[in-house]
């Protein structure tokens, strides 16, 4: 159970996105400010505008995003706003697809615009106490089955299966 405290909050946001992301804090400033703010470097940077108390860490390409991701696996954030372009080719495409990835697999709420980001900043879950959630896993593995990528499990046939296939010739 989390405590209905400040809320520790990754903001990230790419060069073409940094903007929206200021503006979006500019006008949330008073909520923002009663939570723990982290954010990658250049992002952090333009926050800090906001007068917002921000724990910056590296730039995103640079290792930042893997820092976030980190946070995320080791339940240090509850809430991700990550405004990125999909518009445009990153260098760090692939960390970007991570970063999204762990917050999901953690069951960590992500903003990836202004709207879903309006609706986490308002939502009254923000300031509630709310049971933690484990990680996703395989469907495979929470149904105690071991998982084995090679091996597809099959159905069972039915008892009227066997009657309905056509035999093979014997192998010359």
């Amino acid at each position: 159970m989390t405590s209905p405290g400040p809320k520790h909050i990754a903001l990230v946001a790419h060069d073409d996105r940094k903007g929206d992301l200021l503006e979006w804090a500019g006008y949330n400033r008073d909520v923002l400010t009663g939570h723990v703010l982290y954010a990658t470097g250049t992002t952090g940077s333009v926050l800090e505008s906001l007068g917002l108390k921000i724990t910056k860490l590296l730039s995103g390409p640079l290792g930042g995003d893997q820092q976030i991701g980190a946070l995320l696996a080791s339940g240090r954030l509850d809430m991700l706003v990550f405004f990125w372009d999909p518009m445009s080719p990153q260098p760090h495409d692939s960390d970007v697809k991570a970063l999204v990835r762990i917050a999901v697999v953690w069951n960590i709420p992500i903003a990836c615009n202004r709207t879903s980001a309006d609706y986490l900043i308002t939502s009254p879950l923000l300031g509630a106490p709310h049971a933690a959630h484990p990680p996703l896993t395989s469907t495979l593995s929470l149904a105690g089955l071991r998982h084995q990528p090679w091996r597809v499990p099959q159905p069972a046939p039915s008892p009227g299966a066997a009657a309905c296939r056509t035999p093979r010739a014997p192998a010359a």
